[in-house]
């Protein structure tokens, strides 16, 4: 595995035929299971090519390495994180609610793929690329944060004494950190629904936004 200084570049196969690109998702496909099965320094590319039916040639016909491969299965459950959901927003939700529903959304994909997520964790230690795709997802939530908190600030609906850079790195950090204990490293069997209220929670009083009688309880 490079270490980080490797500068090796991800940069794909990328396939023209809908065959190439249908053969070229079974990779990727496979490659997840077998990262997950078997965590990164374990995983063999004959592995990966086995659980996708193909031939090893095949293989290094769209890859040229199992860094490579990682890397764009890495990059995109990154992205999944922080991708857009097609659900509307209802405009009548609340502040503490609004925030709720962005914890949810994002503890759900997170459990779902939570196998996968905890190698890319490990491997994001060594590997600067994947270390990329982290930083990258955690820069988004915190500048999302920190804009959304200023306009509260700006409303007179968030406590203005609270500096918005470090209480959306904070509280960011504070989500983030416990989805990988709870969700990677099973810290315990904490009840999905409640937890995620009691993260709102904490990060709706942070910040001074009022959370509902029956929640603050």
């Amino acid at each position: 595995m490079p270490t980080k200084q490797a500068s090796e570049p991800i940069a794909p196969n990328t396939p023209r035929s809908p065959k190439g690109i249908r053969t070229r998702a079974r990779l990727l496909d496979a490659a997840k299971a077998v990262f997950e099965e078997n965590g990164f320094l374990e995983a063999r590319i004959s592995d990966i090519a086995e659980k996708a039916e193909l031939s090893h040639g095949t293989f290094y016909h769209y890859f040229d390495s199992k860094e490579q491969i990682f890397r764009e299965v890495a990059e995109t459950h990154e992205a999944l994180l922080t991708a857009k959901t097609d659900e509307p927003v209802d405009p009548d939700l609340s502040e503490y609610e609004r925030i709720l529903r962005a914890n949810r959304l994002y503890l759900a994909r997170y459990r779902e793929n939570g196998r996968i997520m905890g190698v890319i964790e490990e491997v994001s230690r060594y590997d600067s690329h994947v270390n990329d795709a982290r930083i990258k997802r955690q820069k988004h939530f915190a500048e999302r944060a920190e804009r959304h908190l200023r306009a509260l600030q700006k409303k007179g609906l968030a406590d203005r004494s609270v500096d918005p850079v470090i209480a959306a790195v904070a509280l960011g950090s504070m989500v983030a950190r416990f989805a990988e204990l709870w969700l990677v490293e099973e810290w315990a069997p904490f009840e999905f629904d409640h937890t995620v209220e009691q993260l709102t929670i904490l990060w709706a009083k942070s910040i001074g936004v009022d959370v509902p009688a029956k929640r603050g309880r």
